[in-house]
């Protein structure tokens, strides 16, 4: 079969609300076999008005959030635009798979919502979009997440292991008839949070918390959280972090730098915890996400997998901070296809489906 090419552009807007994450790749696949090249790729900061209004949405009423859902899709729509712009970009991308941004995520109820109309953004680029990525699966009785393990399976098919850390920290696991997936705690949201407390976005490569001690009782306290002992498939909303994990940290009493300290000690011991179970022979897992680039997180990572026999693999910087949005793209043109996008492997879905709303510009 003839090698066949798509162009795609991938939009990710994650939990820990670094901003807007850009991608233009190229996919190819050849007796299905699939490859990708990264043509270009950025990350946009939100404006101040705009990353509160993201941060409040769930407390909004139900008009305003709805008009934040559309001017959300604007501004990305209008970032699209200037993206292709400023990269020169002659093709017109073939899709844009969308993410949206995360607010309500309720799978047991069988609802989750990502702010982002579709349709807007297709109106304001020209160009087609899916979006909706996680609702099919939700409504087939799913988690709806992780999404990302299908990029993992058919993009990097030589790793075992897969560590995302973003917003919230999610691993999966390629064995040789099903993939297992599914969120181990909050990560990025909570140590960001931390940090804004000393006037910092973030504690860059995790600074403030390698000066700080470790808070063994909170430790324990955390680690006993009833999440961690559900079996999978599972997944975590954005408020677990924010409005439960957040305010134990604070009302610790901790200085900051023992509260990231103890954090990020907490997040290291539940990633090792939650592949312990998979764990055997010697292993790599392949770690992304802008965690990936907090260097004491990952010191602590590597400390607890080698007791594990699992062996950290970091990627290049620009698979770091680009693996998410591309998996996007990726998942917005299996759904052109009309090919699986969601595994139910992983969501504990009926079936394996077919995601993501298709709007015409």
């Amino acid at each position: 079969m003839a090698n066949i090419k798509y162009p795609a552009i991938g939009l990710m807007s994650g939990s820990s609300l670094d901003g807007l994450d850009i991608i233009l790749a190229e996919f190819t696949v050849e007796n299905k076999r699939w490859a990708f090249r990264i043509k270009a790729g950025d990350c946009v900061r939100f404006p101040a008005i705009l990353r509160k209004r993201l941060q409040e949405a769930i407390h909004m009423s139900s008009r305003d959030y709805m008009l934040l859902h559309t001017d959300f899709a604007r501004w990305c729509g209008e970032k699209v635009n200037q993206f292709i712009e400023k990269n020169k970009i002659r093709r017109r991308a073939d899709v844009i798979g969308s993410h949206g941004h995360t607010t309500f995520h309720m799978p047991e109820r069988g609802m989750t919502h990502q702010l982002g109309d579709g349709a807007t953004i297709a109106a304001v680029t020209g160009i087609p979009v899916v979006s909706d990525l996680r609702n099919t699966d939700v409504a087939l009785g799913g988690q709806g997440a992780p999404i990302v393990p299908i990029g993992e399976k058919l993009l990097f098919p030589e790793h075992q292991f897969f560590l995302n850390i973003g917003g919230i920290s999610n691993v999966s696991i390629h064995q040789k008839k099903k993939v297992i997936a599914f969120d181990v705690c909050p990560a990025n949201r909570v140590l960001n949070l931390l940090a804004n407390k000393k006037g910092k976005a973030y504690d860059k490569d995790g600074r403030m918390a390698s000066k700080g001690k470790v808070d063994l009782k909170l430790l324990e306290k955390l680690n006993q959280m009833k999440y961690y002992s559900q079996a999978y498939p599972k997944s975590l909303p954005n408020s677990f972090g924010t409005d439960i994990i957040f305010p134990l940290l604070m009302k610790s009493g901790l200085s900051i730098p023992d509260a990231l300290a103890t954090y990020t000690e907490h997040i290291a011991m539940q990633i090792m915890k939650s592949l312990l179970p998979f764990s055997g022979k010697h292993g790599k897992i392949l770690i992304t996400g802008g965690g990936a680039l907090n260097k004491h997180l990952i010191n602590r990572i590597d400390y607890y997998l080698e007791t594990i026999n699992i062996e950290v693999s970091l990627p290049s910087e620009e698979t770091i901070n680009n693996k998410e949005a591309l998996v996007m793209a990726l998942i917005a043109v299996l759904r052109l296809r009309g090919e699986v996008n969601v595994l139910s492997s992983v969501t504990g879905s009926k079936r394996n489906n077919v995601s993501g709303a298709l709007w015409q510009p």
